[in-house]
């Protein structure tokens, strides 16, 4: 059997095609992940609005409650100190205060075995710096937490997270004007994998930020 030349080439196209369409999707479509927005922060981290008293049981979600003078006492003290000057009790006493308020996880990875932000989170820390200084949350002061994943030792851990919230709280302040007392930064190494199943993904080397909602001795 033979073949025209114009023939061959329809098959050729026509197999180009078919190929093309078995071949897992790229670009916008394939390994595109959903960039978190402004609004999307703001919505995370602004307290919930305060309800008048009413008689009665009341129905709903309630207002976040205030921070405790002890939460409050312990901001103030670590507000303004440098990431390293944190010891491992104040990183868990703010740990604890954080965990019950609003807070967002925004996945910011960092470059294996390095504080620089990756490309692909660029987007996110961009928005986030317009979240900080949207009048519904500028004046807050917000606790920037480190984490890597579980490669290495605690000590060089501990010293890599430091190191990617001092980069996230430079962005911040360099870019968006953010008061540098209003981002308390602190590392938990390896100590807080978000997932523990998975000790080395890429998701355990991220950011997560806290309103700690202490407006009253943040900066204005």
């Amino acid at each position: 059997m033979t073949f025209s030349a114009k023939g061959f080439t329809a098959i050729l196209s026509m197999m180009t095609i078919g190929a093309a369409l078995l071949l897992p999707l790229s670009g916008a479509f394939a390994g595109d992940e959903k960039n978190v927005t402004e609004d999307d922060i703001v919505k995370a981290l602004a307290p919930a609005p305060k309800k008048p008293l009413t008689r009665g049981l009341s129905i709903g979600p309630q207002a976040d409650p205030a921070p405790s003078a002890a939460e409050t006492k312990l901001i103030q003290s670590v507000r303004g100190r440098s990431t390293r000057s944190l010891s491992a009790v104040e990183r868990e006493e703010i740990a604890t205060a954080a965990k019950d308020k609003p807070n967002i996880d925004l996945e910011i990875t960092f470059d294996y075995n390095s504080a620089d932000i990756s490309a692909k989170s660029l987007a996110s820390v961009q928005a986030l710096g317009r979240a900080l200084t949207n009048p519904d949350l500028k004046g807050s002061t917000f606790v920037v937490a480190g984490h890597t994943d579980a490669a290495g030792g605690e000590t060089y851990n501990q010293d890599l997270s430091e190191r990617r919230a001092d980069s996230i709280k430079r962005y911040l302040v360099d870019k968006y004007g953010i008061p540098a007392t209003d981002l308390v930064t602190v590392g938990y190494g390896k100590s807080k994998l978000k997932d523990p199943n998975q000790p080395m993904a890429e998701a355990n080397r991220r950011v997560q930020v806290v309103n700690m909602e202490n407006k009253t001795t943040a900066s204005k």
